[in-house]
C-alpha cells in the first residue's frame, strides 16, 4: 500500500470527524431548551369587592352588622382599599366619652339607645373621597346612610363632616367652619324654649357656611353663621348652594324630610329634618 493512499485515508477520516462534530454543535445550538424565550408581561387581575350590607344591631331585617374596627381613626382622605364605609353603630363608650358634657349635656333627655353613630363617605371640596361621621336618631339612620350613598355616587361636594363636639358643641363655630353635622342637644335659638330637632338627632345641616340660616329679628336680617352673610343672596352662582330639585334636595325629600329653605317666615338653607311618629 502506497504512502499516498494512506495519507488520503487519514485526510478523509479527519474531515469526516470534523463534520460530525460541527453537526453535533449545530444541534446543540438549536436545542429548544437553550433558545432564549420571549417573556410576555401579564397584568394582574383586579378583584373588586362589592359593598357590604349595613344594619344597626337589634334592628329587623337580618342584614349584616358592620364593625368599625378596621376603619382608620382619621377622618381625612380615606384608605380606598376599605369596602365597608357606610356604617351604623350603637353609641359606644368611646363615643359617649367624646360627647358627654358637650352635645350630650347633663340635661339631655334623649337616651343613648335612641341614637346611632354612623360613618359615611363623601366627596370633599378637593374632589377626593373622605370619611365622615354623624350621630342621628335610630329612626332615620338607614335613611341617612342611603342619602349619603346617593350623594357619594353623584360626587356631591361636602367640605367637612365631624361631630359637633369637635367644636365643643358650639353650633355657630361648627357652621362657621362649614361643618356638616346632626345631633346636638340644644334649644331653638328663637326664645321659644323648644328643643331643636337636632336634639333628637332628627335634623342635619349640610354645608352650613354656604347655606346659612336667614331670619328677620326686630326688622333686621340676621344670618347664621355670620361669615356666611354673602351667601344669603341665593342669586349668586355658587356650586355649594342647596336648591330646590337639586341632587341633595331630592335625596332628602324623597325620603320624607323637609327642607328649611322652604320655610315661610325664615330660611334655613342648610337644614333638613324629619318628623317621626
Amino acid at each position: 500500500m502506497s504512502y499516498k493512499y494512506i495519507a488520503m485515508v487519514v485526510l478523509f477520516t479527519g474531515l469526516f470527524i470534523t463534520g460530525c462534530n460541527r453537526i453535533t454543535r449545530i444541534k446543540e445550538d438549536i436545542n429548544p431548551d437553550t433558545v432564549p424565550k420571549t417573556v410576555v408581561p401579564v397584568t394582574p387581575e383586579i378583584n373588586y369587592v362589592p359593598e357590604a350590607d349595613y344594619k344597626a344591631e337589634g334592628m329587623p331585617g337580618g342584614l349584616q352588622t358592620l364593625s368599625a374596627d378596621n376603619m382608620s381613626d382619621d377622618t381625612g382622605v380615606i384608605n380606598q382599599e376599605e369596602p365597608n364605609m357606610f356604617l351604623i353603630e350603637h353609641i359606644s363608650q368611646d363615643i359617649k366619652d367624646r360627647i358627654n358634657g358637650k352635645s350630650y349635656g347633663k340635661d339631655c333627655t334623649v337616651p343613648y339607645e335612641d341614637l346611632r353613630y354612623i360613618r359615611v363617605l363623601y366627596w370633599g371640596f378637593d374632589n377626593q373621597p373622605h370619611e365622615g361621621e354623624l350621630i342621628v336618631n335610630k329612626a332615620i339612620a338607614e335613611d341617612i346612610i342611603e342619602i349619603f350613598k346617593e350623594l357619594y355616587e353623584h360626587k356631591y361636594p361636602i367640605e367637612k363632616m365631624v361631630l359637633v363636639d369637635e367644636y365643643d358643641a358650639d353650633d355657630n363655630a361648627s357652621m362657621a367652619d362649614n361643618n356638616t353635622s346632626a345631633f346636638n342637644f340644644r334649644f331653638i335659638d328663637n326664645g321659644s324654649g323648644k328643643l331643636s330637632k337636632h336634639s333628637y338627632g332628627l335634623a342635619i345641616d349640610i354645608n352650613p357656611l354656604y347655606n346659612p340660616y336667614v331670619r328677620t329679628i326686630n326688622g333686621k336680617s340676621v344670618v347664621s353663621p355670620e361669615n356666611g352673610a354673602e351667601y344669603a343672596d341665593r342669586t349668586i352662582d355658587c356650586p355649594y348652594y342647596i336648591k330646590k330639585d337639586d341632587i341633595c334636595y331630592k335625596a332628602f325629600i324623597s325620603r320624607g324630610f323637609s327642607w328649611g329653605g322652604e320655610w315661610k317666615n325664615s330660611k334655613d338653607y342648610q337644614h333638613f329634618e324629619k318628623d317621626i311618629d
